[in-house]
């Protein structure tokens, strides 16, 4: 009987513990939106088609052919990313965008468009542009330069001094050009620098490895590719311009095809978009053979769902 006191304690406080622990899941549970809420709140729901930002001009990344076809590494992470918001690739078109306009989610015909993906380093200038929302990273490249074949070795900024350096006005790679006392040549597209400099109208072009890459691939007898060895990092991402709830969506596939051993698709356009730039471009490296790392995304599930893996399915939804 002496004992009785302790055990209605003991009692209590599991029943008080128990209480919390309610409490808190009940609470988390109603803040912590489904996929489906999420598809809600990013007004998916309902759409015929989704509208992606692409660049048309770029060889291996987003390029338009002959036949009117747009194929390419960004090509394939609009499709992909589209396939788990719910739209197969007939329903994801795409849209010719050009840099100035990325901000702007507009293509060239003026229509806003839900994603942009189009060679876009997110960096924390152009995250602070209103209506400008940066996923998580899909790609890593770095800054790099293109020339004519039988120019020296370039393996540093500074040994184009004077030189004639096209590149584009709203591009990263402007400042260090600059910097390193090139005469800046300005361009709409960097189609266009790599035009000027085969018709010795500027003596190199400075953009992202990953896109000059392409170019050096198209033009294997006239361009060289030069690795100039910046530390800093191009990290390619998608703009949801301003639509938080989208951006976790495009976050949570990105996750999913960076950690599910099955989901092959990013490897898939590497291997078929980006390898094949790399006997081209040496001794400039193409980008990295791996996505980049992706933060989990919290989105609400079962709990079995999350015993089954590291994931449900792509394409799948919350309870």
């Amino acid at each position: 009987m002496s004992d009785r006191p302790k055990w209605l304690r003991f009692a209590a406080l599991i029943a008080a513990i128990a209480v919390v622990v309610t409490v808190g899941v009940a609470v988390w549970w109603e803040q912590v939106p489904t996929e489906d809420e999420l598809k809600e709140a990013a007004g998916l729901r309902g759409r015929a088609e989704l509208l992606v930002g692409i660049k048309t001009d770029m060889p291996g990344i987003g390029y338009r052919d002959e036949s009117g076809e747009i194929t390419g590494f960004d090509v394939e992470m609009a499709y992909l990313i589209g396939a788990d918001l719910g739209f197969e690739p007939r329903k994801v078109r795409l849209v010719e965008i050009e840099n100035e306009d990325r901000s702007k989610m507009r293509g060239v015909n003026g229509e806003r468009v839900d994603l942009v993906i189009a060679t876009y380093s997110a960096t924390p200038e152009r995250a602070a542009v209103a209506g400008v929302t940066f996923s998580q990273p899909y790609l890593e490249t770095e800054q790099s330069v293109a020339t004519r074949v039988g120019h020296r070795p370039v393996l540093d900024l500074t040994e184009l001094k004077g030189e004639r350096v096209c590149t584009l006005t709203t591009s990263t790679s402007v400042s260090a050009a600059e910097r390193a006392g090139a005469q800046i040549v300005y361009r709409q597209t960097i189609a266009a620098c790599v035009e000027a400099m085969r018709a010795n109208e500027a003596d190199a072009v400075t953009t992202d490895a990953a896109i000059l890459a392409g170019f050096v691939q198209k033009y294997p007898t006239e361009l060289l590719h030069h690795d100039i060895a910046l530390e800093a990092k191009e990290m390619w991402a998608v703009n949801t311009g301003g639509n938080d709830a989208l951006r976790k969506l495009v976050d949570l596939s990105l996750y999913r095809s960076a950690n599910d051993p099955e989901d092959k698709r990013w490897e898939d356009a590497f291997a078929k978009h980006l390898l094949p730039m790399a006997k081209h471009s040496l001794p400039q490296l193409i980008p990295p053979d791996r996505q980049p790392d992706v933060t989990e995304v919290e989105v609400r599930r079962w709990p079995w769902e999350r015993l089954a893996g590291l994931m449900t399915p792509p394409g799948s939804s919350g309870p």
